[in-house]
C-alpha cells in the first residue's frame, strides 16, 4: 500500500502546537531551526476552559457569577474582536458554563447523582458582561469553554455571600483553567478550620490526582491522598482533615498534582473564629515573591511560605507601600526551611497604609524558589472577616477581575522593581453602562491603591481589565468589601495574565506530513 502525502501548512500546524503546548516551536525538514524561529507573530487562542468550585452547602448562601471576555479592540490587545475576526467567526463564538457531576470523596459512598442548577448566561460578544445568580446550597461546580473571539482572556468570577453560620463570609474565586499541578500555603487541619480541597475535572476522560500536605516539620503522614479518581466532567470535594491521622495543623503547604488528566483545583475555607473564603493556588515557585493587595485597614497578617526545593530560602521580607518599600517592624527576614512550612505573623503591618508583601532572597547569589500567601484579617472579636492572597504572577499583557461594583471595589497596583504605566478599563456594566479606560502611573518600588474605576451610567456589575502598558513588573489586585451586620465582609482576587495569545511562528513554508 502506498503512503499518502498530504501537504499542511506549517502556519495551521503550529497553531494547534500553541493550542495545546502555549507556545509552538518550528524547524526545517532537515531538522535545522527554520526562518519561521526567528520571527514569531503572536496570536489570538481559539479556546479557553475555566472551572468553577460548588459555591458552598450554607442554605443561606447566595452565588453570584458575571462571566466575561474583554474587548481587544478597546483594550488595545490584539484579541478579541480587534484581530480582524470574520463576521461568521463571531456569530458562531460563545463562552458557556454547564454543571458539573459530584463525585464520591475518598472513603465516601457511591458517587452522589449530579446535582442541578441552571448555568449562568452565555458571554456572545466581547466587552459585555453577563451575570447569574443561584442560591442555596444545592448549586454545583461548572465546566465550561469559550471559543473563537470569546476564547482571549475570558473569565469567570464567582462571589458567594453567606450571612450566617460557620461558613459565614464573602466568598470570591476567579474560576481556574485547568491544570497538573498546584500549590496552596495557607491551608489547615486545625480544629476550628474546616477546608476542603476541590477537584474538578473538565474532560472527557477520568483524572487521577494527588494530595500531599507538609507542616513545620515536614510531610504529614497521610492516608487516601495518592491516585484520588476525578470523573470526567465532575468535581470531588477533598476534606483536608481527613486525610491525615497527625495532631491538627495550624498552617499547612498543600501539593495537588495529577498522575493523569486535568483538574481545576481550589481550596475552600471556613474559620469558626473569623468566616470564610476560597484560598486560590499560588504562583509557580519563584525566589522573587509578591503578594499585592493588603488593605490599609487590616487588623491581622499571617504570612505562610514553603520551599518545595532542596535548599532552604532565606528570605527578605519588605512592604511595599504608596510611598516605598518599608521593612516590617520584627519581621525583616524570614528562614524557611526546605520542605516544611513556615508561619509568620507580621503584627501592626499596614499601619493605615494600603501595600503589597515582596519577599527577594537574602542573599542574590542564593535564589530559592518558594510558594507564599497572606492571611488577611479586618476587623476584631465576632465582627472579624478572614480573606486569602496567594502569591501573584506579574501581568505581562492582559488580566481581568469580573464581579466589580459600584461601591466597595479597591483596585491595588504594584510595581514592585521599577515605574511602569498600566491602562485599566472598567467594562460596561452586566445591565448597561457605557466603558472607562483610564492610564495609571506607577512609581518604583510602590503600590498604588484606588478607588477601582466604573463604567459611566452603570448598572449592574462589571470587569476590570489591566493591561500592562510599559516599564517593570506589575503586579494587582481587586478587593471586594460588602459589609453586613457590621462585619466588613471582604473576599481579594490577584490578577493573573490571561495568556489570551500565543506565540505561533510565521512561515511560507509547507510542511510535509504522512497519513
Amino acid at each position: 500500500m502506498k503512503l499518502k502525502r498530504t501537504t499542511l501548512s506549517l502556519i495551521a500546524v503550529a497553531t494547534v502546537l500553541a493550542a495545546v503546548t502555549g507556545v509552538a516551536a518550528v524547524t526545517a525538514p532537515d531538522g535545522t531551526a527554520g526562518p519561521a524561529a526567528a520571527a514569531p507573530a503572536r496570536l489570538p487562542v481559539e479556546r479557553s476552559s475555566l472551572l468553577c468550585p460548588a459555591p458552598s452547602t450554607s442554605e443561606v448562601a447566595e452565588t453570584a457569577y458575571t462571566s466575561y471576555t474583554p474587548d481587544g479592540s478597546r483594550t488595545g490587545t490584539k484579541a478579541g474582536t480587534g484581530t480582524g475576526a470574520r463576521t461568521d467567526e463571531q456569530s458562531t463564538a460563545k463562552a458557556e458554563l454547564r454543571p458539573a457531576g459530584t463525585a464520591a470523596t475518598p472513603g465516601d459512598t457511591p458517587a452522589k447523582k449530579p446535582k442541578q442548577a441552571k448555568a449562568p448566561a452565555t458571554v456572545t460578544k466581547p466587552g459585555t458582561p453577563v451575570g447569574a445568580e443561584a442560591d442555596g446550597p444545592s448549586v454545583p461546580a461548572l465546566v465550561g469553554s469559550a471559543n473563537g473571539v470569546l476564547a482571549p482572556g475570558w473569565t469567570v468570577q464567582q462571589t458567594t455571600v453567606v450571612s450566617a453560620g460557620g461558613a459565614r463570609g464573602l466568598l470570591g474565586v476567579s474560576c481556574t483553567p485547568p491544570d497538573t499541578d498546584f500549590w496552596f500555603p495557607g491551608a489547615s487541619t486545625a480544629k476550628h478550620r474546616q477546608d476542603y480541597v476541590h477537584l474538578t475535572n473538565p474532560d472527557d476522560t477520568a483524572a487521577v490526582a494527588d494530595i500531599e500536605l507538609y507542616g513545620p516539620a515536614g510531610a504529614l503522614k497521610s492516608q487516601l491522598t495518592e491516585g484520588i479518581p476525578v470523573p470526567a466532567h465532575s468535581s470531588v470535594p477533598v476534606l483536608l482533615s481527613t486525610l491525615t491521622s497527625e495532631a491538627a495543623q495550624q498552617d499547612l503547604a498543600v501539593h495537588v498534582s495529577t498522575r493523569s488528566g486535568r483538574v481545576g483545583a481550589v481550596v475552600g475555607t471556613a474559620d469558626e473564629q473569623a468566616g470564610s473564603d476560597w484560598l486560590p493556588a499560588s504562583a509557580d515557585p519563584s525566589a522573587n515573591v509578591v503578594l499585592p493587595g493588603i488593605p490599609a485597614d487590616a487588623t491581622s497578617v499571617r504570612l505562610v511560605a514553603y520551599a518545595p526545593g532542596d535548599a532552604d530560602a532565606d528570605l527578605k521580607v519588605q512592604l511595599v507601600t504608596p510611598t516605598g518599600a518599608i521593612v516590617p517592624a520584627g519581621a525583616g527576614s524570614v528562614h524557611v526551611k526546605s520542605g516544611m512550612t513556615t508561619a509568620v505573623d507580621l503584627p501592626d503591618l499596614t499601619r493605615g497604609e494600603p501595600g503589597s508583601l515582596r519577599l527577594t532572597p537574602s542573599d542574590p547569589k542564593k535564589p530559592t524558589p518558594v510558594v507564599a500567601a497572606l492571611r488577611v484579617v479586618r476587623g476584631k472579636g465576632e465582627k472579624q472577616e478572614v480573606a486569602f492572597i496567594p502569591a501573584a504572577p506579574a501581568i505581562e499583557g492582559r488580566a481581568t477581575v469580573a464581579d466589580n461594583r459600584a461601591k466597595g471595589t479597591v483596585l491595588a497596583l504594584t510595581a514592585p522593581a521599577g515605574g511602569a504605566e498600566v491602562r485599566v478599563t472598567a467594562s460596561a456594566g452586566t445591565q448597561g453602562g457605557t466603558p472607562v479606560t483610564k492610564t495609571v502611573t506607577l512609581k518604583p518600588g510602590t503600590t498604588t491603591s484606588i478607588p477601582a474605576p466604573a463604567p459611566e451610567g452603570l448598572k449592574g456589575s462589571y470587569a476590570l481589565t489591566v493591561e500592562h502598558v510599559s516599564g517593570g513588573p506589575v503586579h494587582a489586585a481587586r478587593m471586594l468589601e460588602v459589609p453586613d451586620d457590621g462585619i466588613p465582609m471582604f473576599t481579594i482576587q490577584t490578577f493573573a495574565d490571561d495568556r489570551g495569545t500565543v506565540q505561533v511562528p510565521k512561515a511560507k513554508q509547507d510542511l510535509r506530513v504522512l497519513d
